[in-house]
């Protein structure tokens, strides 16, 4: 197994050649490329785990893993049809794609649970309702997006938000105030910088129920090549249950290969809160295997979107996703 990189300003590309394991020529393959929406890191372990053990090789594909960045924007060489697939971001990504008629498709869903949290200091919040007593350190994009639900179902206000600017300083210096992070970066950082151990209220279970970490791909490539499609899909689903619940050595090697910022600690602290919180394997996920995705958890989603005044009521969101790919309990067998 060989892995290449290639760095061309802030974009980095891992590949590795798994021919071998399944005994296949590289002939034999179709070459695909996969954008991340973020540098690599274990929240994108499943990807590079099919890269690493051949789960792609095995059903055709020769997969390049193409990381993102802060400045780069591989959704956009989705849309260009530069790239086969990208890694989404939750649902609202598809009611707005929908709504402005692109054809891109969420084909399936990796997280159950968007790893979104609010984090306090110890003891100041018992319950996520209990936050709306904080100010709360919540960016533009979230303020947005998941903080208009947050007002529209717990009564959080405008007026106690004040704008993130991903910096913790201002959060560690004040016990009345919470913070915008992600499961598996942020309070890992405050216990590192801050010394103890904040209350993580992850959103996902007080009821934002979007999925989160879609892989997409255009109409056009389902249309004209669903195998391929299928093939990625269940790749995806076996390599996660892989680095999840398997040895992940050789994927952790290639996200460190690919991010030199990214260390083993920080890949074992994600991987030990995505297992614990459930943002892979829970769910629907549960019974339908990991990537799977239903018409009713869509629609509630969306439902709160309209409550909360993110999304407009009427959309038609139907072909922003297709359940036709997934929730086929692949690689169940592998848990």
């Amino acid at each position: 197994m060989t892995l290449k990189r290639v760095i061309a300003g802030l974009t980095l590309a891992a590949t590795t050649s798994t021919a071998a394991l399944t005994g296949a020529t590289a002939a034999d393959l179709t070459p695909v490329t996969f954008g991340t929406n973020w540098l690599a890191q274990a929240e994108h372990g499943g990807y590079y785990q099919a890269v690493a053990d051949g789960s792609y090789a095995e059903c055709g594909l020769d997969v390049t893993i193409q990381s993102g960045g802060p400045q780069v924007n591989n959704r956009a060489l989705l849309l260009a049809n530069k790239i086969q697939f990208h890694m989404g971001g939750d649902l609202l990504q598809a009611f707005n794609a929908a709504k402005e008629g692109i054809p891109v498709v969420a084909v399936a869903a990796t997280f159950q649970k968007h790893p979104q949290v609010i984090i306090a200091h110890p003891g100041q919040a018992h319950t996520f309702a209990d936050l709306s007593k904080l100010t709360l350190l919540i960016g533009d994009n979230g303020f947005a997006s998941y903080y208009q639900w947050m007002m529209a179902a717990y009564g959080f206000t405008a007026e106690q938000r004040e704008p993130y600017t991903f910096n913790p300083a201002p959060f560690l210096a004040d016990e009345g105030k919470a913070m915008q992070g992600f499961l598996s970066s942020e309070p890992y950082v405050i216990e590192k910088e801050g010394g103890f151990t904040p209350d993580v209220f992850l959103i996902a279970d007080a009821g934002y129920s979007t999925y989160a970490t879609t892989i997409e791909a255009m109409q056009k490539t389902i249309d004209e090549s669903p195998d391929v499609v299928a093939c990625f899909v269940d790749g995806s689903a076996k390599g996660w249950y892989t680095y999840l619940y398997g040895d992940h050595a050789a994927a952790d090697a290639m996200i460190m290969a690919a991010n030199p910022d990214m260390t083993q600690d920080k890949i074992d602290f994600a991987i030990e809160k995505m297992k614990s919180e459930g943002i892979v394997d829970s769910g629907d996920a549960l019974e339908l295997g990991i990537g799977a995705m239903t018409d009713e958890k869509i629609k509630d989603f969306y439902d709160k979107m309209v409550d909360a005044g993110v999304i407009e009521a009427g959309l038609d969101y139907s072909a922003a996703y297709t359940l036709a790919f997934t929730n086929k309990k692949v690689g169940m067998d592998l848990k």
